[in-house]
This record gives C-alpha cells, sequence and structure tokens, in this order.
C-alpha cells in the first residue's frame, strides 16, 4: 500500500520563493507515489479570499496541486490559523478535499488524530479569544465582503499585532498544553496523533490513562522543510531540500 504524506506550515509567500519551488518538486517528485497526500494548514502565509486564485504564486500552487490529484493522488487540505479562508474554489481549482480540524483517519491499520495544532495551545488565551472570533461565519462573510486592498491592510495589520504580542510572551504558553493534549487523547480514543502549528517539530510520548501514545510534530518549511511519511511500519521524517 502507498505512504500517506504529511507537510504543513509552509507559509508560502512571494518573498520566499524557495519554499514554493520546494512544494512544486514535493508535488511532483515524492507526492505522485503517495497514496494520499494531507496538507495540515497554513499551506499559505495568509489567504484573504478565493477571489485570489489568479494571483501568481496562487495560481502555480494550484495549477501544481490541480495536477496531483489529476494524476490520481488524492489530497487534502485542514485550515490553519494563517489560511482559514481557504473555500470551495480553492478547492474546486486544485481537485483537493478542504476536511476538517479535528479528523480521524486510519493510517495503514493505526487509527491517528489529524489537527493543524493551534487548539492544542489553550493557555495562550488571548489567541484562542482571537480564533473563535475570527472562526466566526458572520465575521468571516463581513471580511470577505469588504474590497480586496481592505482585507489585504486588516491582515497587515492583525500579523504586525501578532507579531508584537508574540515577542512579549513567554514561549510555553505558544506550544501545547500539556493537559489539553492528554484530554484530546482521551476524548478521541486514538494513540496517535499528527499536527503542525507550533514550528517545533518532534516526535513526543505520552502515557495516558495507563496508554502509551505518540504525537508527531511537522515542521514548518521556513527553518526545516520535511514531510511526514506514513506506513505500515510507522512514521519517519523525510527531509525536503530547499534551494539555494
Amino acid at each position: 500500500m502507498s505512504p500517506t504524506l504529511f507537510i504543513s506550515d509552509l507559509h508560502l509567500s512571494e518573498t520566499r520563493p524557495d519554499i514554493t519551488e520546494a512544494l512544486l518538486a514535493f508535488l511532483g517528485g515524492p507526492a505522485r507515489d503517495a497514496g494520499h497526500v494531507y496538507v495540515l494548514g497554513d499551506l499559505f502565509d495568509f489567504w484573504v479570499g478565493d477571489d485570489t486564485l489568479d494571483e501568481p504564486l496562487n495560481a502555480t500552487v494550484v495549477s501544481a496541486m490541480r495536477q496531483l490529484t489529476d494524476s490520481g493522488v488524492p489530497l487534502s487540505v485542514m485550515h490553519g490559523n494563517r489560511d482559514f479562508l481557504l473555500g470551495p474554489a480553492f478547492a474546486s481549482a486544485t481537485g483537493a478535499r478542504l476536511v476538517p480540524d479535528p479528523l480521524h483517519v486510519d493510517l495503514h491499520g493505526a487509527p491517528s488524530l489529524l489537527l493543524h495544532g493551534d487548539t492544542l495551545c489553550t493557555d495562550d488565551v488571548a489567541y484562542q479569544a482571537f480564533r473563535r472570533h475570527v472562526r466566526d461565519p458572520a465575521v468571516q462573510r463581513q471580511f470577505l465582503a469588504m474590497p480586496l486592498e481592505a482585507r489585504r491592510a486588516q491582515v497587515g495589520q492583525v500579523r504586525a499585532s501578532s507579531e508584537r504580542e508574540k515577542r512579549e510572551k513567554a514561549m510555553v504558553i505558544m506550544d501545547v498544553s500539556p493537559d489539553t493534549v492528554s484530554a484530546t487523547f482521551r476524548d478521541h480514543g486514538f494513540a496517535r496523533m499528527i499536527h503542525g502549528h507550533t514550528h517545533r517539530p518532534a516526535r513526543h510520548e505520552h502515557v495516558v490513562d495507563g496508554h502509551l501514545c505518540e504525537r508527531w510534530v511537522l515542521s514548518d518549511w521556513e527553518t526545516r522543510a520535511e514531510y511526514l511519511r506514513a506506513d505500515a511500519g510507522g512514521c519517519t521524517r523525510i527531509p525536503v531540500t530547499i534551494p539555494g
């Protein structure tokens, strides 16, 4: 059976064409031999609406994803905290399936839970309040009704504010809450969790109610590019070369 591949937190932008080039190589290379490819959030550094599909960067990525799905490889995309406005037009153009967070999957006989990862960071109370606000359908409809340039300006303001706040927060607050991780394992009854968001790639072991569980944290491609390969033998990290 073909392996399942996972990536997240590429934060694609015009300022890092090298990461886009690495993604295109991945989609045209290892991904073509996969049984399924999952993007667990923050594919783009920001997404202000599906009416930007024809912009150069977006069009390039969409075309490469369409080639992958046209080749017969299923592609699933989960919203991240940067690109939660990816919508039906994006899914139609790429042939991808937009999937909920969290998502239950069977990985070669191992029931697994997939998340972007930000819902695990419950110690960051301010962020969780912001997340609830921007995920409100009414708020999203209001935002998408704004002119494109106004949307871009608002995103720029929010990101600048977020960067200032991050510099003032303790790193531990922005990482996952151990109690929330244990509660999530307990609630879903799975022994494996895969997520991104924290930019702290690692494999963690947790003992929950006497059961050994594993948590795989995906890498961000801005600092350590790799994908996670899952097959009947377990999970393996595979490095990705960033050009230049």
